[in-house]
């Protein structure tokens, strides 16, 4: 434990002295939030309309008038509620990128930097490498969701219709955001250290880890069309699915990182 909280202590350290893997991070996340109050606020206020007023979202509106928790909503807040809700998926798309940015230029920046081998030669297993790097990109990952989801409540609070908000803390809500995203972000993580050990370019890493994001536009797609409904028991069983996916990622990294190869026939 003491050698894996060092490494992931130096990963921390790598990242501050290169801030710039986090910025495609950020951005996914401005855009994912800044999407939705367009839709729901800002083109309803410009064009002097009512979003409670299409028939296009009447059928949710009723879906959330049988909610318990939002039964009390009025039109609008409803409509409002609704589409916030459905755009939260785009949110788990920030740890995603972050994860994916960050793990692909750990192994591979290490690499191209001649840093890596020295770190192979200490008493570290391959399975303490990889989770060091895992950890590293995961728990800032993990801070951008959070933070992610703390403005886009308050944005949601501030500008939205009164109750709008209660929509995002529903448990449905929720384990979108803190559960589905991280292991999410976790499975994309693993996916590009996997690939990192065996390439010599970062965004080789990054374009595979881009699979992750494809049941994700599925998911909203779907939720949109009002094909699917994320109950928390779907949540769950994605969850465990989601459990299992990482635990064979991470045994097939070991299998995958030649530690001699890097140290001896590496260029």
């Amino acid at each position: 434990m003491s050698r894996l909280l060092a490494l992931v202590g130096k990963e921390m350290a790598d990242l501050r002295r290169n801030p710039a893997l986090v910025f495609p991070a950020i951005l996914a996340g401005s855009l994912s939030m800044l999407l939705p109050f367009v839709v729901a606020v800002l083109v309803p206020s410009l064009a002097g309309e009512r979003l409670s007023d299409s028939s296009d979202i009447a059928i949710a509106l009723e879906r959330y008038r049988e909610h318990g928790a939002l039964g009390g909503l009025d039109p609008e807040a409803a409509a409002q509620a609704w589409i916030f809700q459905q755009f939260l998926v785009l949110l788990v798309l920030t740890p995603v990128t972050g994860a994916m940015a960050i793990a692909a230029a750990s192994i591979v920046g290490e690499k191209q930097a001649r840093t890596l081998e020295p770190l192979l030669a200490t008493p570290l297993s391959t399975f303490e490498l990889l989770a060091g790097k895992v950890l590293g990109a995961f728990l800032p990952a993990l801070a951008l969701t959070a933070a992610t989801y703390v403005v886009y409540l308050a944005g949601v609070a501030a500008l939205a219709e009164s109750g709008a908000f209660r929509a995002l803390l529903l448990p449905a809500s929720l384990a979108v955001t803190f559960l589905l995203g991280p292991l999410l972000s976790l499975a994309a993580l693993q996916l590009a250290v996997c690939v990192s050990s065996r390439v010599n370019d970062a965004r080789s890493a990054q374009q595979i880890g881009v699979l992750v994001v494809l049941p994700l536009t599925a998911a909203f797609v779907l939720q949109i069309t009002g094909m699917l409904r994320l109950t928390v028991p779907l949540l769950g069983a994605a969850a465990l699915v989601l459990v299992g996916v990482n635990a064979g990622l991470m045994l097939l990294g070991i299998r995958l990182f030649d530690r001699e190869s890097i140290l001896t026939r590496w260029k």
